[in-house]
């Protein structure tokens, strides 16, 4: 992210907490996070592709993020329309 914005890494860090209050590290992994949490994943195999999708190549670490974010791991938070219990709206 320095790299790209120009700056050095220490001048990015402080620039970017200046203006939130987490690490552009933190704020990235948030978002990656945040965008797995919202891909469907019906069997158990496909959360570790989730992961992958979002930019985790240690499943491990992406289930120990997820679950810290979130409270719970990825296969108990899938979203609403992913889950077989529930019945697709219609007439």
């Amino acid at each position: 992210m320095a790299r790209l914005s120009g700056m050095s890494v220490p001048v990015l860090r402080r620039t970017f907490q200046a203006a939130t209050p987490i690490s552009p590290i933190r704020f990235r992994t948030e978002i990656r996070l945040q965008e797995a949490r919202l891909m469907p994943a019906t069997r158990p195999g496909e959360v570790t592709a989730v992961g992958r999708r979002v930019g985790y190549d240690n499943s491990s670490r992406f289930n120990r993020e997820y679950r810290r974010l979130f409270g719970a791991p990825r296969a108990v938070t899938r979203p609403a329309s992913a889950r077989p219990d529930r019945a697709p709206a219609g007439p």
